[in-house]
């Protein structure tokens, strides 16, 4: 059975997450729908990285397995042709869905999106200005005050490494253990927007959304250096920042 890598980027906005459920429409089942329609067969999408409601993809890897053996142009472009939704009551009006299935590659048999990868990239966009923006409303945490970009990136260098990160895991996180090794986290003032990009080869639940919010007290001089590193000393959820909403963020790659 042929198996196919898809190279997905999407706007979170729309949707209750990446994985399947029975409470709103996800990226998983939009991506399944699709195949279906085209193939006439069920398949399963499996993803890279399980993005929470209305948290964003440049780069989210998934794999499929489809029975017959389509040239892999033709299901990038099958599957974005059915990639449409209807407004709900209303069946008349056709929605582009805000998914698209930027390339798509021959995969081995063995590999797994999420299970083969060898680290992810998140990058969180902060709209750092006075005024609000007209066209990225939902795509930017929006922080009216100045942040203190060198900070930020001061206490971020402390999270590198291998740590216990119970601090900065959702209270829902259903992983084993919260030990986990950053390998990267960078924070730049790119104009009137401050990113922060993090890597690692795993993320627990909301991990980087907590990270976020609390390097923005630092950024904010409400909390010192010092203050950040006991929070993550502590490996206790209600020591550490409040979590940043899932606007500004974006799964941006996946690593094989």
């Amino acid at each position: 059975m042929p198996r196919y890598r898809l190279l997905v980027e999407y706007d979170g906005r729309p949707f209750v997450g990446w994985q399947r459920q029975n409470n709103g429409v996800t990226v998983q089942g939009s991506l399944e729908q699709a195949v279906a329609k085209f193939t006439h067969e069920e398949a399963s999408v499996q993803g890279a990285g399980r993005t929470d409601a209305g948290v964003h993809a440049l780069g989210q890897v998934a794999h499929v397995d489809l029975t017959r053996d389509w040239p892999t142009d033709t299901v990038r472009d099958a599957i974005n042709f059915h990639l449409k939704w209807s407004e709900p009551g209303d069946d008349s009006e056709r929605l582009e869905a805000a998914i698209t299935v930027v390339s798509v590659e021959n995969a081995a048999p063995d590999f797994h999106a999420r299970f083969s990868a060898k680290s992810r990239s998140y990058v969180y966009r902060i709209l750092n200005r006075r005024a609000p923006s007209a066209l990225e409303r939902g795509r930017v945490w929006h922080v009216a005050y100045p942040l203190d970009v060198e900070a930020m990136a001061e206490a971020g260098r402390i999270l590198l490494g291998r740590h216990d990160f119970s601090s900065f895991r959702a209270a829902d996180c259903q992983a084993e253990s919260a030990l986990k090794t950053l390998d990267a986290l960078d924070v730049a003032r790119v104009g009137d927007e401050v990113r922060i990009s993090t890597t690692a080869r795993s993320f627990l639940h909301s991990q980087v959304r907590i990270m976020v919010g609390t390097l923005k007290l630092v950024g904010s001089h409400r909390w010192s250096r010092d203050d950040f590193a006991q929070a993550l000393a502590a490996c206790d959820r209600t020591k550490a920042g409040p979590t940043a909403p899932p606007d500004g963020l974006y799964l941006e790659s996946v690593k094989y």
